[in-house]
């Protein structure tokens, strides 16, 4: 059975070793070398062991053999079939809504397409399209292309080309600037060249001075993401990230008075704002893995506080979740933010494909499972109404 991501998160998120999952994985695959569905499978458990080089490898030799998988829907009947169109490649260029609704009644049909041949294998049936796909740099000209094939889609669309590519780094930074109640520090591209220049000439950066953010053009998950604050980190920086262009934008102190950095992931689905989760740490760059959520209690009651109070929080940002909706066009999206000292909400980074899940301990975290149910139950409801929009709710099922 194809299994997605969800059971290898839940396994990293309780602290499981599936080391020896992995090589289990192996011994079957050498048994079976044409199920693709292993090799997949394998595939990505590889990636979260790291070992990213050789489940590309894995990857390629699954999509060799078969480019359609199948999420069966956990609740029989399945109420809908939802089409996802995928790319191969890391995981992070996918979104993992298998992660959020892993014990739902929707069927989700991963459906891997490539720029030479985006629809070779052919098409299942289904009720619903979504493109699951992240904007990055290097795959836009793909969805320009998709959007005129997806415009003449037979079912409703999910997040259509057109609009993911408005979460898109650069393009997200540029749309959602002098919006109101929202701070965005604008990405410029700039070149190795020109940074090198900086460093060896002693000229000023461009756009903005010392302390600046520095990224490799195309990178997330925070890959290459350094906070720059002199010539000599710099030059340090250039010797140790290899890129030929790389996003820079100011850096901006969002730290309390206690010197807490707090950042939240929302989703936004709908138009309708959900907290996700909420991350503390004394570092500006948070990941919720690294910032001791699951060694200290009191970081885990402010969250809590965060989400049952979250009413608040999204009234306070309604203009700028509005305008991240709008601008956007997005039916469904990540959103990492923080808040600025004069009360704005300062967006680090939109993303549809942000992994989104309620999969921590209940024990530890007995405040999440309430609020995550809200979200799934809005990407279920979302999913649902726009398949059956022109049906009477009660013939809600699935077609063919």
């Amino acid at each position: 059975m194809f299994l997605g991501m969800a059971p290898f998160l839940r396994m990293s998120i309780a602290g499981e070793e599936f080391l020896q999952f992995a090589q289990e994985l192996i011994v079957q695959v050498q048994q079976n070398p044409d199920n693709a569905i292993l090799w997949m499978n394998l595939a990505t458990v590889l990636q979260c062991l790291d070992d990213t080089e050789t489940g590309l490898e894995t990857q390629r030799q699954a999509l060799a053999m078969q480019q359609v998988y199948t999420y069966p829907a956990k609740q029989q009947p399945a109420k809908l079939r939802l089409l996802m169109l995928m790319l191969p490649g890391v995981l992070s260029v996918n979104v993992p809504l298998d992660c959020l609704l892993e014990n739902s009644d929707i069927e989700l049909i991963y459906y891997f397409i490539t720029p030479e041949a985006p629809f070779e294998a052919p098409i299942p049936e289904h009720d619903l399209l979504m493109v699951g796909i992240s904007a990055t740099t290097e795959n836009q000209f793909l969805l320009q292309e998709l959007e005129k094939i997806t415009s003449q889609w037979p079912v409703p669309v999910i997040n259509t080309p057109k609009h993911v590519q408005n979460s898109e780094r650069l393009a997200a930074s540029t749309l959602l600037q002098n919006k109101p109640g929202l701070t965005i520090a604008q990405a410029h591209p700039v070149s190795r060249e020109a940074l090198s220049a900086v460093v060896s000439e002693h000229t000023a950066l461009p756009v903005c001075d010392f302390p600046v953010i520095l990224r490799p053009a195309g990178s997330h998950g925070g890959h290459g993401l350094e906070k720059i604050t002199n010539r000599e980190e710099l030059a340090s920086y250039l010797e140790r990230v290899q890129a030929g262009t790389y996003f820079l934008s100011r850096f901006i102190d969002y730290s309390n008075e206690d010197g807490q950095f707090r950042k939240y992931r929302l989703s936004l689905i709908d138009g309708v704002a959900y907290g996700c989760h909420m991350a503390i740490s004394t570092n500006w760059m948070i990941h919720y893995v690294n910032a001791s959520m699951y060694q200290d209690a009191w970081k885990r009651a402010e969250e809590a506080r965060f989400f049952n109070e979250f009413e608040q929080f999204a009234a306070r940002h309604q203009q700028a979740l509005q305008a991240i909706y709008e601008t956007t066009q997005l039916d469904y999206l990540g959103i990492d933010c923080g808040e600025t000292r004069e009360g704005d909400l300062l967006v680090f980074e939109i993303d549809p494909a942000m992994v989104v899940h309620a999969m921590d301990s209940e024990e530890m975290f007995p405040h999440k499972q309430i609020h995550m149910n809200k979200v799934k139950t809005a990407c279920r409801n979302l999913l649902l109404s726009r398949a059956f929009a022109h049906q009477n709710p009660a013939e809600n099922g699935l077609k063919g």
